[in-house]
């Protein structure tokens, strides 16, 4: 994992902060320090429930699938509050709520409850945290909870026409923020449509670049609940773009596309199934050691990339750019890739496990049935993932064989995914948020 000097500087800060920890490291944004899923810390328990290892508990004001960040002592969430869509700051050492923040109203639920605007989650520098709602409203606090800049990206690059909200949660990356806002009118025979990219300038919300996203998508198609990622290896950055029957790499200077990944519904050579209306992309990709790893929609397939060492970050798009191809795809959780093995939640409970270089299955196997719309973590040798309707948890050894450590009932619905920052496991579930400490 490549840290950037200022964060490891105030990691450094974080063990005064934490004395009793041995290892600790903030959380700053969505899928980690790393934008992998992956944390260093060492000694997490492995067994917990809604009182077992638990050092503190906050009420939740209503739902909300966002997985919080932390920074120090700091902790930020956003939640439903009712219609209200807000931000809570947390005091982590004492488990406390420290101040909590109106951003927006018209909170609106999406798939019986599954999830709702409070969906994008938040991310932090150690000075600011910024959020994003599916109404299109997105803002920038400082840690004392006061307002630096608000603004509806609806109102400037198009009104958002999406069937469950936009639940994309913006990058951030250096002194800017990246977007991507994929969706389209949701009728046959309707070419309308949306695809932007855009950077912004994180202290001001001005915008920097903007780019158009074409693609020739179709009905529900067009709509894209992934996020976009920062690919950082061996020296090339890119923003990686997921929507719209398409994976694109665009330059962080200019948003210029740098290469795309097409036909991935079908029937293409990399697709061979039927052409289906509803493909649209929920999980982002995942990456790892110089490879890109693709889940499509539905019954699509998986599919990994090499990517060239090149300085301009082009890929070839010829069959030999492609690693491996699996016949089935997560549909909601984003890979996990880990020494050099990579873990894939389904959304049924199945969890399967293949070779980072080969695409060779390791394992192919249910933990606890029920939808999981969570995306997994490792730490410490282990994989955490949880059930979404009833909040079970499920904790994996990591390797080659199937081995379940503990299963873990939080009683509760949980689709925001599982993160840790200085020596404690958060969990959110719609009624409480945890802090998981071993006694």
């Amino acid at each position: 994992m490549n840290y950037k000097p200022q964060l490891i500087c105030l990691t450094v800060a974080s063990w005064i902060l934490f004395p009793m920890l041995s290892q600790a490291e903030n959380w700053p944004q969505w899928r980690g320090p790393g934008h992998n899923g992956i944390s260093t810390e060492k000694g997490i328990p492995t067994q917990w429930s809604t009182e077992k290892n638990v050092a503190w508990k906050i009420s939740m004001p209503g739902q909300g699938g966002a997985t919080p960040v932390v920074w120090g002592d700091r902790l930020f969430v956003t939640s439903a509050d009712g219609d209200d869509l807000v931000l809570i700051c947390v005091d982590v050492t004492k488990g406390n709520v420290l101040w909590q923040r109106k951003v927006s109203s018209g909170n609106q639920d999406a798939r019986a409850g599954e999830g709702n605007s409070a969906s994008p989650s938040p991310s932090t520098d150690g000075e600011h945290v910024w959020v994003f709602f599916s109404t299109g409203v997105l803002a920038c606090y400082d840690f004392e909870g006061h307002e630096n800049w608000k603004c509806n990206v609806a109102d400037r690059f198009g009104k958002i026409d999406i069937q469950f909200g936009m639940t994309s949660t913006p990058v951030l990356h250096g002194d800017a923020l990246y977007l991507q806002l994929i969706h389209g009118a949701m009728v046959r025979d309707d070419n309308t449509r949306t695809g932007k990219v855009i950077k912004l300038n994180k202290l001001t919300g001005e915008t920097i670049w903007e780019v158009d996203r074409v693609t020739d998508a179709q009905f529900e198609c067009k709509h894209s609940y992934a996020s976009p990622f920062l690919y950082d290896h061996d020296g090339v950055q890119f923003l990686v773009v997921h929507g719209a029957n398409c994976t694109t790499a665009h330059s962080l200077q200019t948003g210029a596309e740098l290469w795309r990944f097409s036909n991935l519904n079908g029937p293409t050579d990399i697709n061979p199934g039927r052409y289906d209306p509803t493909f649209r992309f929920v999980a982002s990709p995942g990456t790892a050691n110089g490879k890109i790893i693709i889940p499509t929609a539905k019954e699509g397939p998986t599919v990994t990339l090499n990517v060239t060492s090149d300085s301009s970050g082009e890929l070839s798009q010829q069959p030999s750019s492609i690693a491996w191809k699996l016949d089935r795809t997560p549909d909601v959780s984003i890979p996990l890739a880990v020494d050099n093995l990579v873990y894939l939640l389904h959304k049924d409970g199945r969890l399967q496990c293949v070779d980072l270089a080969s695409g060779q299955e390791k394992y192919f196997e249910r933990t606890h049935s029920g939808q999981h719309r969570c995306s997994p973590l490792y730490v410490d040798g282990h994989i955490i993932y949880c059930g979404s309707k009833d909040g079970v948890c499920t904790v994996v050894k990591a390797g080659p064989e199937m081995q379940v450590v503990a299963t873990n009932n939080m009683e509760a619905p949980i689709t925001a995914s599982p993160i840790v920052a200085n020596g404690t496991l958060y969990l959110r579930s719609y009624d409480y948020l945890y802090a998981i400490r071993a006694n």
